[in-house]
């Protein structure tokens, strides 16, 4: 795990509710500081639903194991590089080395 691999930063956000006094609001709040992270593609894919064309891309993410990132789950999104992804699954690389997550995100974002 070189230095030189974790080039890009990336932003957690947590889905936070709120009280507002006429009731319950719920909104996206940046998790934590960015964070370096290796970006790598793995896929993309086009689905058509309800006559609508949608293309969605599928890249892999990968931090240095922390606290932090232990915490991540995929109830949170991350935004890379203008892209928000919505994170489909977490895991441990090695023991407490770094944390791999797979997201998804639309292709027409930039």
């Amino acid at each position: 795990m070189t230095a030189g691999r974790y080039d890009r930063r990336a932003q957690f956000r947590r889905h936070e509710e709120y009280d507002d006094g006429y009731g319950t609001v719920y909104r996206w709040e940046d998790h934590g500081d960015p964070v370096w992270v290796q970006l790598t593609h793995v896929s993309d894919s086009e689905k058509w639903q309800a006559a609508q064309v949608q293309a969605t891309v599928t890249s892999r993410l990968r931090l240095r194991w922390s606290a932090f990132a232990a915490d991540i789950t995929p109830l949170d999104r991350v935004i890379c590089e203008g892209r928000d992804y919505n994170i489909t699954g977490v895991k441990e690389i090695g023991r407490r080395k770094a944390i791999e997550i797979t997201a998804s995100a639309r292709a027409d974002q930039t």
